[in-house]
């Protein structure tokens, strides 16, 4: 069983800047991709950015491609998701979550979920 912990979402004004941190339980924590995804009021919750096991490989949805960068470090267990040029339209409630296939990852077939952080932009 994996826990993960997301943090660092809150208030921002659009065209500010957060970093999402997802803390992982495990020990087999450099085993697993891993990915960021979200849901918006109303709306269902969609990909945001994938990594590989060794942050070797990284894959974003259109949306937010060169806003958003995802990264990981497996000394300390945790994955990021940098935003900047945040728009509201990237108001959610942000979720990481981890599987052992990085092809898994990007349609949102994961093994385990965070219970999510929520990031608010406003206009």
């Amino acid at each position: 069983q994996v826990q993960l912990v997301e943090s660092g979402g809150g208030l921002v004004q659009a065209g500010g800047s957060l970093r999402l941190s997802c803390a992982a339980s495990t020990r087999t924590f450099s085993t697993y991709c891993m990915g960021w995804f979200r849901q918006a009021p109303g709306k269902e919750r969609e990909f945001v950015a994938a990594i590989s096991w060794n942050g070797g490989s990284t894959y974003y949805a259109d949306s937010v491609e060169g806003r958003i960068t995802i990264s990981r470090d497996n000394a300390k267990n945790t994955v990021y998701l940098q935003m900047n040029s945040l728009k509201p339209e990237d108001t959610a409630v942000y979720y990481c979550a981890a599987t052992k296939n990085f092809v898994r990852v990007v349609r949102g077939d994961m093994e385990y979920w965070g219970k999510g952080t929520l990031v608010t932009v406003s206009s």
